[in-house]
């Protein structure tokens, strides 16, 4: 491992302080944010402008909030000893700057980072980037792109579960973190208000429930009511209008109504009775049970489960994870301060 890197360092300070810069500049949202911003929301039909605003609402409120990176930093001991070496960073594409956490986690560490983007989310965290080059040049060392990932010294790359074999094959030889597709859950008492249903329709929705966090299959009791449920939705209807969205959901509605399957629906979001974790763009699963205890110990141990939302995360809650909250549960930052 290339563990005597020569470079022109910044200190822990330095770094937390165009974090920092940047928190600011993601919050006064000027005229070439707006513009990056824009560019984003064209490239890529799912990263509409709202859900490009929520993603930085929670970069700028949970990662970049000065007292939770000092305690962050606190909790690791992070000082200025670390030895640097060049880790690879192969980012998902799924939801807006659904890497940014790795991002952080190398940045603040001090190792140095190559990154290979997503072709669906490229644009964002490269503008970002470039903000940060031209407010501290010694930032150029520590991070940099390419379009391929050759001759790091370890590896963090997330994935699909057929581009995770592909990793495997390249990558295992060296530290690396490999994360495959996870999804969300919920577990549903009966019980629940007008309120907590209305944020479980937000962890379900949001983001077009294309992310890991997203919860896209939920658990009832036995006799569930689910027309307050599917009232919950509607402020998601407009999804409908949605071209993307929309091709989805009038795919799956006629395959069942094809192969005359019950199913339940507001107009915009399909709740099907069927045993998978994961569920096709526009469609909630669900399963009954009699036993919610013996559903969330068995949840506990599925490793395709990222979230269980109404039991270990609030109602609302899983779109909006902290600097502890890792991605599979595998702690980044550990793994970095190991190399």
């Amino acid at each position: 491992m290339s563990s005597q890197i020569k470079f022109n360092r910044m200190k822990l300070q330095n770094r937390i302080e165009l974090l920092q810069e940047l928190k600011k500049y993601l919050n006064e949202n000027d005229a070439s944010w707006q513009d990056a911003k824009e560019k984003a929301s064209r490239a890529n039909g799912w990263f509409t402008p709202e859900f490009i605003d929520l993603a930085l609402k929670n970069i700028t409120e949970q990662f970049l909030d000065g007292g939770k990176l000092a305690a962050w930093v606190k909790h690791y001991h992070l000082d200025d000893s670390i030895r640097p070496v060049n880790v690879g960073v192969v980012m998902a594409g799924n939801i807006p700057l659904v890497g940014f956490h790795d991002f952080l986690s190398v940045f603040v560490s001090g190792h140095i980072q190559t990154i290979k983007l997503s072709s669906k989310d490229e644009i964002l965290l490269k503008h970002l980037v470039q903000k940060m080059y031209d407010w501290d040049s010694a930032s150029r060392e520590h991070i940099s792109f390419a379009p391929m990932l050759k001759g790091c010294d370890a590896y963090i790359a997330t994935g699909s579960n057929n581009s995770a074999l592909y990793f495997e094959q390249y990558f295992s030889k060296y530290p690396s973190i490999i994360r495959r597709n996870r999804t969300s859950v919920a577990i549903i008492k009966g019980n629940e208000t007008a309120q907590e249903l209305a944020n479980l329709s937000d962890d379900i929705h949001q983001f077009f429930g294309l992310g890991c966090r997203n919860v896209t299959k939920i658990y009832v009791p036995q006799g569930y009511d689910f027309v307050p449920l599917l009232q919950s939705f509607h402020r998601y209807k407009y999804f409908a209008d949605h071209n993307k969205f929309r091709n989805n959901y009038d795919y799956n509605l006629s395959l069942h109504i094809m192969n005359n399957k019950f199913y339940m629906t507001n107009d915009t979001t399909l709740l099907v009775e069927n045993e998978p974790l994961f569920s096709p763009i526009s469609q909630l699963h669900y399963s009954f049970y009699t036993d919610a205890g013996s559903v969330l110990e068995e949840l506990e141990q599925n490793k395709d489960v990222q979230c269980i939302v109404g039991t270990n995360i609030p109602f609302g809650q899983s779109q909006v994870p902290g600097l502890m909250d890792y991605a599979d549960g595998v702690d980044t930052m550990q793994f970095l301060l190991t190399l």
